[in-house]
């Protein structure tokens, strides 16, 4: 955005054309936040020693602790009555003996199927296999599916809503068609098998009886002894025509508790303290496959919580100068992001401060790495924000006067879209916010070849990079915690709904 634009921005929130002039006190803690402290900070943090900090695990434990002593040392203070911990209740859900049959195909689990879905069977249960392909009415008015278990077409992100109503129709349980391809099934399917084992986490709730099985396309045709192009044609017209397909299948659930904590230091503002700024990352990773491989999660989101760390301790500095923020700062390193966003959901279901005082958001997920947009690019000097007009007209305006006035970065928002193919709006802690009308920001550097594999390690961290996107974050953080007004919820998107 050109600088005359941004201008008549600022003067539409009522700031001055001096406004744009660099606070001198604000640079000064702003410097505070280096490149040689990020990365010493995560190359512990991603260390081959903390083994992926998968969520519940001993590592993840020691990483709580970690943050949560850099906290106190820094002169934050333990908002859970004391504590520097929110126990977060998770149990882990495993799914080691599931079968299979169809025909006189015994399928082999994270080889011919996955298993999705949830369910707790005494004894086998013997049906049939009927295939519907799409989920209409129509198609449900063809094929009898009571009691069955049926076939149906993947849809991407309505998959689970076509489960849910293949199986509101009376179903047994489904078996899902991925189109995608053999190859991309292979390699989901290898991933299931990595992690195979460790258990689904979660909150604890009653078993819902849903079973739902995935295979590839290639595999249903096999089942079914028909071409790929038949089922296709079939599912348009006449699903019914297609003979069923004897079956039988049995699913054991094993539950177990977890324990995990959210860490959280928390500064306390001056004249407006009642009002909280919560700056979040996740500290989990998905830590090692069943073959030993250790998935670091420098940038995923490792290069978030240290980016957290840092600001944390320029705002404590700042305080202990007498610089302390007006309104109050809880920084937050979440449990269970990869597991499902859990940890950011049981804190905006349990807040420490209430989410009517909460003012903003700012969470801060994968920032150390340049994506495949940009890696070609000459100005290689830019982050994704997501969702910063979502709630509020002014934050999207507050975030692009700090970075014009101090860290000029490229600010690009074409995932900053309740529509976005991607879903990145959905896919972070900050929707636990925003689903409370908390208004949000969400910073991302963009998806790469490292994304969640075992290569997501330190030695490829842009720390100079990162070290700026971090000062960006501060300077938005500052001026929000400093300046009179909250935010308004105001936003032309108040419908949060996944």
């Amino acid at each position: 955005m050109k600088k005359g634009l941004l201008l008549i921005g600022t003067l539409a929130m009522g700031l001055s054309f001096s406004a744009l002039a660099q606070d001198p006190i604000q640079v000064k803690y702003a410097n505070t936040i280096t490149a040689s402290d990020l990365t010493e900070y995560l190359t512990y943090l991603a260390s081959d020693e903390m083994r992926g900090r998968d969520t519940g695990s001993e590592e993840q434990k020691v990483a709580a602790k970690y943050l949560a002593d850099f906290y106190k040392q820094n002169g934050l203070t333990g908002p859970v009555n004391g504590s520097y911990f929110q126990q977060v209740p998770l149990v882990s859900v495993s799914f080691n003996e599931v079968d299979l049959k169809i025909g006189k195909n015994k399928l082999v689990m994270n080889e011919d199927f996955v298993f999705s879905g949830d369910g707790n069977m005494a004894k086998s249960m013997k049906t049939d296999l009927v295939f519907l392909g799409l989920v209409t009415d129509e198609n449900l008015a063809k094929v009898a599916v009571k009691d069955k278990l049926v076939g149906i077409w993947a849809v991407g992100v309505r998959s689970n809503d076509l489960i849910k109503k293949v199986m509101d129709a009376g179903a047994a349980g489904v078996v899902m068609v991925t189109m995608e391809g053999q190859a991309n099934f292979d390699r989901v399917a290898n991933r299931y098998k990595t992690l195979a084992g460790k258990g689904r986490i979660g909150f604890a709730k009653e078993t819902d009886q849903r079973p739902t099985f995935t295979v590839s396309s290639d595999k249903m045709a096999e089942l079914f002894g028909q071409p790929i192009e038949i089922l296709k044609e079939a599912a348009k017209t006449n699903p019914e025509s297609i003979k069923s397909q004897k079956t039988a299948f049995q699913v054991k659930k094993n539950i177990a508790p977890v324990e995990s904590s959210n860490v959280m230091g928390y500064l306390e503002g001056t004249d407006l303290k009642d009002e909280v700024l919560v700056i979040s990352s996740h500290y989990d990773h998905v830590g090692v496959s069943s073959t030993g491989e250790i998935f670091n999660g420098a940038d995923d989101d490792g290069s978030g919580t240290v980016s957290v760390m840092e600001i944390a301790q320029a705002f404590a500095t700042a305080a202990k100068e007498g610089q302390r923020p007006r309104r109050s700062i809880l920084f937050l390193n979440v449990t269970g992001e990869e597991k499902g966003l859990l940890g950011s959901e049981y804190y905006g279901d349990h807040p420490i401060f209430p989410m009517a005082n909460t003012v903003n958001n700012i969470n801060i997920d994968m920032v150390g790495r340049i994506d495949y947009e940009y890696q070609d690019a000459e100005n290689k000097d830019y982050i994704y924000v997501i969702g910063s007009e979502m709630l509020s007209s002014q934050l999207k305006k507050i975030n692009e006067y700090n970075n014009i006035t101090y860290t000029d970065l490229i600010l690009d928002y074409r995932y900053d879209a309740e529509d976005d193919p991607n879903r990145f709006y959905y896919r972070s802690d900050h929707y636990n916010f925003a689903k409370h009308n908390v208004p949000v920001i969400f910073f991302f550097n963009g998806v790469h070849d490292d994304y969640h594999q075992v290569t997501d390690t330190v030695d490829k961290i842009e720390f100079p990079l990162m070290e700026k996107r971090a000062k960006l974050v501060f300077h938005t953080a500052w001026d929000l915690a400093n300046r009179d007004k909250r935010t308004p919820v105001d936003g032309t998107n108040t419908r949060t709904e996944r």
